[in-house]
């Protein structure tokens, strides 16, 4: 693997760079944010500003209005991107709607995208993804999908409640994953205000950076089009897999872009505020700190290329990106706890970007599976090699 990044992605990721500092950063104590994330007023001044510059949808194709960035490039602007808990979404490659718009320019028919995709590639709309259920449905166990689809006419009735749906409040469409008669699943496509779709409520959660917040859902006799059908019927598992390995791994570019801000943040103040006699940063444990931050995101770095080098060579990285998964979730999250400790009391308040970051961060190690689950499936894999070997 080369590791050197090609002239055109450094003049992309520095183009990145300075926009987030110049255009973004100043927006982040902006009014028009809530607890429940961006509103949807702040999030099209976002989007307004990043397509003036030509950073908008950038992982898209071509061919839908995107900059057709390889998981390489993704790699390299989505961290700059991330440096600032506003970045993804003016860029729009924000969850869910990155990992949405992914899947869609796999499966979806024309006529599917030209209705629902081009829109959000041009920030137009957004989007949201329904898995997750209430126990005892599908949590990190897909297979235990509560949700029901029933073949009525040309239509599927849909009903079931989901919850945790990021970006489920103002989506402007959804993709839900049903469980059929004979027991396999499959992807839906629906408008937001079909009948048969309600908002319960928007759940409280520690972060607070994505579009929309995490709703709760409930679908009641939702009538969906055979032509509404994303993909092929039965095949809702494997259209997951198109849709997660490439977007654990994209969780795991942005939230660098977060623990590297939050690493700038302390080593700026440890290196200037004084305490027995020198700056904190000359004191043995702060420098370890700042030494195993480093080498922590480095470490995140690595994973994520070698993972989205392996994407990019064609191969499903499904084990690599589960294990990128675990690496960035957990060392990025050590790289702000650091942060935190040594800024003391900025660090638990809001007078420093850290808390922010330390709060919005730590839901990182659950989503998109938590961490046991990923090495669950890890061990499986590998016990499973061995005795393939042994034989």
């Amino acid at each position: 693997m080369d590791f050197s990044l090609s002239p055109e992605i450094i003049a992309l990721r520095d183009k990145t760079r300075e926009f987030i500092a110049e255009q973004i950063i100043p927006l982040e104590n902006d009014a028009r944010a809530s607890h429940h994330g961006p509103s949807e007023e702040l999030r099209r001044e976002l989007v307004g500003r990043a397509k003036a510059v030509g950073l908008l949808t950038p992982h898209a194709s071509k061919d839908m209005g995107g900059l057709g960035l390889s998981h390489i490039a993704k790699a390299a602007v989505f961290e700059e991107a991330g440096y600032s808990w506003l970045g993804p979404t003016a860029l729009n490659i924000h969850a869910p709607d990155e990992g949405n718009i992914h899947l869609m320019e796999e499966v979806a028919t024309h006529e599917q995208k030209e209705r629902w995709l081009r829109p959000q590639v041009a920030g137009q709309t957004r989007s949201c993804f329904a898995m997750t259920e209430p126990s005892p449905g599908a949590g990190a166990d897909p297979s235990m999908l509560m949700t029901t689809a029933v073949r009525d006419g040309n239509d599927y009735l849909i009903n079931g409640v989901k919850w945790f749906i990021t970006g489920a409040d103002g989506a402007d469409y959804i993709i839900i994953m049903a469980r059929m008669e004979d027991g396999s699943a499959t992807m839906f496509l629906s408008d937001m205000d079909r009948p048969g779709i309600t908002l319960e409520r928007n759940m409280d959660a520690l972060d607070a950076c994505f579009t929309g917040g995490h709703g709760v859902l409930r679908f009641e006799n939702l009538r969906v089009p055979a032509s509404d059908v994303l993909g092929e019927i039965g095949k809702g598992f494997r259209y997951a897999q198109v849709r997660l390995a490439p977007a654990r791994l994209t969780h795991c570019m942005r939230w660098l872009g977060q623990a590297r801000r939050a690493h700038d943040i302390a080593l700026n103040y440890v290196s200037r505020r004084q305490a027995f006699g020198k700056p904190l940063a000359e004191h043995e444990g702060v420098g370890f700190m700042l030494a195993d931050n480093d080498i922590d995101l480095q470490t995140a770095r690595l994973h994520i290329w070698h993972t989205a080098w392996l994407l990019d060579k064609g191969e499903k990285g499904n084990y690599e990106s589960s294990r990128a998964k675990v690496v960035c979730s957990e060392a990025e999250w050590r790289v702000v706890d650091r942060c935190v400790q040594m800024l003391g009391g900025q660090g638990v308040t809001g007078e420093s970007p850290v808390m922010r970051i330390f709060t919005d961060m730590r839901a990182f190690r659950v989503y998109d599976g938590p961490s046991e689950v990923h090495r669950w499936s890890m061990a499986r894999k590998l016990v499973h090699a061995a005795g393939k070997t042994s034989n």
